[in-house]
């Protein structure tokens, strides 16, 4: 399957960097005692960090909140996925385990303060990419039975007419969620270059984490304005 991240997406963000790790035949069942603390560990170090702090005025956050505003999209009123996570570690919500691949990717998401996202290939259809909405494109919101329009021009994950994920790395839908039963996944790290060494690194403990737990195939990337394309299967 080809990822893609389109030239209008760079046209509005052109410093975007997305490192990418797909696992082609991984197991996701199961619980592991290094994930469960690595994720708590995160989850400490950073409600430590943030304690007594603002989380959308913190400098690892603002290059998402620009993108945000570069794309049309209100930061404080839609938060990218890594402030929102922030934010509830820092308003000691916490973090529960949900399974292997989405416990790893929230772990170090908190890690790197950086956006992660975990998308189920084998319930797509056809490319995957991001790119602005057209017109027929939908998204079907977590426990919903309806799929809701999705207004042209909004910067969207998306496969066919079916969105993903909205307002970039804002929600992501009820379609392709990460289940024990997922065994073709693609993790997304979107960063900037002003993050990449973050991005990198994320990356790599990523894959590492991939081939010592999930097992199968696992292959890593890097799209940004000079690359913009993807094999996910070796």
């Amino acid at each position: 399957m080809r990822f893609y991240v389109s030239e209008k997406v760079f046209e509005m963000i052109p410093d975007a960097q997305f490192g990418l790790v797909s696992v082609e035949g991984g197991d996701n069942r199961g619980e592991e005692k290094e994930i469960a603390d690595l994720l708590n560990k995160s989850i400490e170090e950073c409600s430590e960090h943030f304690k007594d702090k603002k989380v959308k005025n913190e400098p690892e956050l603002q290059p998402y909140r620009e993108a945000f505003r570069a794309m049309g999209i209100n930061p404080n009123r839609y938060m990218c996925a890594a402030e929102a996570l922030m934010t509830r570690v820092a308003k000691g919500q916490g973090m529960h385990s949900i399974n292997k691949i989405v416990d790893m990717g929230n772990a170090l998401s908190y890690k790197y303060i950086i956006p992660i996202g975990a998308h189920d290939l084998d319930s797509m259809i056809g490319d995957f990419g991001v790119r602005p909405a057209v017109e027929g494109d939908t998204f079907l919101p977590f426990g919903a039975e309806e799929r809701e329009p999705v207004p042209e021009g909004e910067v969207v994950y998306v496969t066919g007419n079916h969105v993903r994920t909205r307002r970039w790395t804002w929600r992501q839908g009820d379609e392709g969620k990460i289940t024990e039963e997922t065994g073709h996944v693609l993790f997304i790290i979107d960063g900037f270059e002003s993050n990449l060494d973050s991005v990198m690194k994320c990356r790599r403990d990523l894959a590492d984490l991939c081939r010592k737990h999930l097992g199968g195939k696992v292959k890593e990337g890097l799209i940004n304005k000079e690359n913009m394309e993807f094999e996910t299967q070796l």
